[in-house]
């Protein structure tokens, strides 16, 4: 009765804090701790956490009896099988937890309200991310998406395909009748262009689309004899154009298809091996998701997309359906008329069965999904012919021991690829490490090369200055002697170069008389200052040092 004025209360803090006290706050030790008590109470277990403050602050005696508000009710179940208190969950409690919520930072001293609004964030994401983690291979929400796609691509193929036959059979009409495939048509149309232009020769091309000598000669013939409309260039280049988008998404529904199947191969393998990929995905997007359809009994899985029909059938009294989306499956449509519901039925029972494998099975495999095939297979016949169906429990052993065999093998293979991986690994490891190694190693090598060099430097530098040394007191010794023996040095130096040249451009010419006293004169020219001058060594040494500059 008082609710308006509870409403109006809780927004102000002042009149809020006369109606409600703090008694006790427990805050958590840490985030990991805030998750776990947010996990359980979503789940509606009592947490030893709660249990613990609960025990510790309830009033356990008094003249009046302590009334526990909770703002959950699946919460306040479990704690009311917990402890003998009376538990309020609807009322005033949910305005005073509205006021407890706005309140708060007030409420508790050393907490301010970004702090508390920065707590519920973090808190809030990490509880999200805990509810999205799973494993991403087995993700059934995929599965959801494209067979939704699968039949949106289906309609718009079909609607576009129509368009196409009315757009191109203004000009070839004849050509509606000899195809009747969408798909083909939509390629023959964006082969064939202008009806006109087709002869003998495009026969070959027409055979590899239809796929039927006769069709082909059909088509040529019609072309013939069409009583089409004529039509432009440029007409025709937009015909052409939209027939061949239709083409690529016959061809992208071709490719989601073939994903669906690997999907489903991953997802619930037992599933598909039973009714098909088709029929499972749609089931699964029918229940929301794998769980769901694992948790529904068998008698809702028959029903399955057909309840518009039930409830019609609950409401006039009439017969209820007996079969939803599992009458789509081949057996149904095998099933003599008498033999339908009571196949379908049985369907569902081991679709349910299959589902459940598929959802807590930890490495997913085909095996119970085929052997529960041949057991639907076997009821089938039993219908047909009344042969004896095996016993549930016969093939479930074997199912059993097969799936436990190929677990097996599954895990071996998985053992293997890890092993492999880790080779990998410490190969790029050591290569790494190798490689560090040999960067070093030159890098010593490269400053070893820098020393030698240095020192071979040094070292000339030092010859260099003992030449100098030599040269000035000879010099001195022999001021007088010097521009004659200049000019003999300069004419030997000169002769040598000439000899040097001939000799590298290939010349082999015989030495003439003059030459050979040419020579002869230079001999004796180097021969006599090396016995009257003591200055040979250094002639010497500079002749050794060009020798080595003209090498290098």
């Amino acid at each position: 009765m008082l609710l308006p004025q509870v409403e109006e209360s809780v927004l102000s803090i002042g009149k809020f804090n006369s109606m409600v006290s703090l008694a006790a706050f427990f805050p958590f030790k840490s985030a990991q701790a805030a998750l776990e008590n947010m996990n359980a109470v979503s789940e509606g277990v009592v947490h030893a956490d709660l249990k613990l403050f609960l025990e510790t602050n309830l009033p356990r005696s008094g003249k009046k009896k302590a009334t526990l508000g909770v703002s959950d009710a699946k919460i306040g179940a479990a704690l009311q099988e917990e402890f003998s208190i009376s538990i309020q969950t609807g009322g005033v409690v949910a305005e005073i937890s509205r006021g407890l919520r706005l309140h708060f930072h007030s409420l508790v001293k050393g907490l301010t309200g970004q702090a508390a609004s920065k707590a519920q964030l973090g808190l809030g994401h990490s509880y999200s991310r805990a509810k999205v983690k799973f494993n991403v291979n087995r993700v059934d929400n995929m599965i959801i998406q494209s067979i939704a796609l699968l039949d949106q691509l289906d309609k718009d193929i079909n609607t576009f395909s129509m368009r196409v036959r009315e757009w191109y059979g203004y000009h070839f009409p004849e050509l509606i009748k000899i195809v009747s495939d969408n798909s083909m048509y939509c390629r023959l149309a964006q082969l064939i262009g202008n009806r006109k232009e087709l002869s003998e020769e495009s026969l070959e091309s027409l055979e590899e689309v239809v796929m039927d000598a006769a069709k082909a000669q059909a088509i040529l013939e019609a072309s013939r004899s069409s009583m089409g409309m004529d039509i432009s260039p440029i007409d025709l280049i937009n015909i052409e154009r939209f027939s061949s988008r239709v083409v690529s998404l016959a061809a992208y529904r071709l490719e989601l298809q073939e994903y669906l199947r690997s999907k489903m191969s991953q997802v619930a393998p037992n599933l598909a091996a039973l009714i098909g990929e088709v029929v499972g995905a749609r089931l699964i997007s029918h229940a929301g998701s794998l769980t769901n359809l694992a948790k529904y009994p068998a008698s809702t899985v028959q029903i399955l997309g057909a309840e518009k029909a039930l409830f019609r059938a609950l409401k006039t009294r009439g017969n209820t359906p007996k079969y939803g989306l599992i009458f789509h499956s081949t057996f149904i449509g095998r099933a003599a008329a008498k033999n339908k519901g009571r196949i379908s039925r049985y369907l569902a029972n081991k679709c349910t069965i299959a589902s459940r494998i598929d959802c807590f099975s930890e490495l997913p495999t085909s095996v119970f999904g085929d052997k529960l095939r041949e057991q639907v297979e076997e009821r089938l016949s039993f219908y047909e012919t009344g042969e004896v169906p095996r016993k549930n429990v016969d093939v479930m052993k074997e199912a059993v021991k097969e799936a436990t065999d190929v677990a097996a093998e599954i895990k071996r293979k998985l053992e293997k690829k890890e092993k492999k991986r880790k080779k990998r690994e410490k190969k790029l490891q050591e290569l790494q490490e190798n490689g560090e190694t040999n960067g070093e190693a030159e890098v010593e090598n490269g400053e070893a090369d820098t020393t030698v060099v240095k020192k071979k430097k040094k070292k000339q530098a030092a010859e260099e200055m003992e030449v100098e040394a030599e040269e000035t007191p000879a010099a001195e010794n022999g001021a007088e002697d010097a521009p004659a023996k200049k000019k003999k040095k300069r004419k030997a130096e000169a002769e040598e170069a000439e000899d040097a040249a001939a000799t590298d451009n290939g010349a082999e010419e015989t030495d003439t008389p003059a030459k050979k006293k040419k020579k002869r004169k230079t001999e004796t020219l180097d021969v006599e200052p090396a016995e009257e001058a003591p200055e040979t060594p250094v002639s010497e040494k500079k002749k050794k040092k060009k020798k080595k500059e003209n090498a290098d």
